[in-house]
């Protein structure tokens, strides 16, 4: 007797950008391109953009799932969304789905859509989040910005970003944006995007940079509310009090903690602790084992909402080791890791 094989989670690449951005223009190529997958396309029928007329026949106060020539489903959502990915997942085999992507209303940062995902719940285990790509118009990026803190939360969450309407302004204003963009989010790396003709595979399975971060965080522009700051050390943590601080700051300031992760090392153990989170929603694992010549840093990025950054890292500074000691395993760290 077999035992069953346990199920793969879908992967769920959350799409997100300000009213009139593009969003649309990008799920339209991907509905439409021959890219050999099964995805779910989710839209809030609330967006400022049906996907098309001719792909979704809206009817109000009801969820509709239509399954399209090239195997993608597109389903119009109002209400529970986990209500609606549980449906998906009921007819996961009959409809071999590989993957989900989820469109936000223009107006509406990812933040609830990513706690949905990452909560102990009937979700859990059956979706993970892959990335958040976030479509940023370089004619008025910079003017949705200034007026609307929606826009800059939108930024600060994402994964990826794609500077739409590029060919409509100058290259000096794409860099002055790109330069502010990266101010707000050192994570996520900047490609333009032209009516949606960006490689699929950009989109999807987006791996996770090994250091946390992949460039230099500057610093925001000012009135920006929305930036980063890295914290690098050479010597390991202890991970009790490591666990005690961070739960503090999370408890403090988690609605404004956007996004965080890190590659830590930590004294006793062999392996890297892979540390990652969502405002008040924090995941840890065990990762590789780190190697004889290798050497053993931490590196951690805070993308967030007015964080108060000299706070974080005096904090962060008193939790690395300075003397060999013993270590308690505490439970927001430790147990999430075993």
């Amino acid at each position: 007797m077999t035992a069953e094989a346990t199920p793969v989670a879908v992967p769920v690449t959350v799409l997100t950008g300000f009213l009139g951005s593009g969003k649309t223009t990008l799920l339209r190529r991907i509905l439409s391109e021959a890219h050999g997958q099964h995805i779910a396309v989710i839209e809030n029928e609330y967006g400022e953009i049906g996907i098309d007329h001719e792909l979704i026949q809206g009817v109000a106060g009801a969820e509709q799932i239509i399954e399209l020539a090239n195997g993608c489903i597109c389903c119009s959502v109002r209400g529970d969304l986990v209500r609606v990915l549980g449906d998906l997942q009921g007819e996961r085999g009959r409809l071999g789905l590989d993957r989900v992507v989820i469109e936000t209303t223009g107006l509406a940062d990812p933040g609830p859509v990513m706690r949905t995902l990452a909560r102990q719940g009937p979700l859990h285990g059956h979706y993970r989040l892959d990335a958040v790509i976030t479509v940023v118009d370089a004619k008025h990026g910079e003017r949705t910005l200034d007026e609307f803190a929606e826009a800059q939360a939108q930024v600060g969450f994402a994964d990826r970003l794609l500077l739409s309407k590029t060919d409509l302004v100058d290259g000096e204003v794409t860099a002055r944006l790109t330069t502010r963009l990266a101010g707000m989010n050192p994570y996520a790396p900047i490609r333009p995007v032209h009516f949606g003709a960006t490689p699929i595979a950009e989109l999807f399975d987006v791996p996770a940079p090994p250091t946390g971060f992949r460039r230099v965080p500057v610093h925001p522009r000012h009135g920006d509310r929305i930036g980063s700051f890295a914290f690098r050390a050479t010597r390991p943590f202890d991970l009790a009090r490591l666990d005690d601080f961070l739960a503090s700051m999370v408890e403090l300031y988690g609605a404004d903690m956007l996004r965080y992760k890190g590659v830590l090392d930590v004294e006793g153990r062999e392996e890297r602790l892979i540390f990652q989170g969502v405002q008040t929603l924090t995941d840890v694992a065990w990762g590789a084992r780190w190697q004889d010549d290798e050497s053993r840093k931490s590196a951690l990025v805070f993308i967030g909402r007015d964080l108060p950054h000299a706070l974080f890292e005096r904090g962060l500074e008193g939790c690395l080791l300075v003397a060999t000691c013993a270590t308690t395993l505490q439970p927001m760290l430790a147990e999430g890791a075993t």
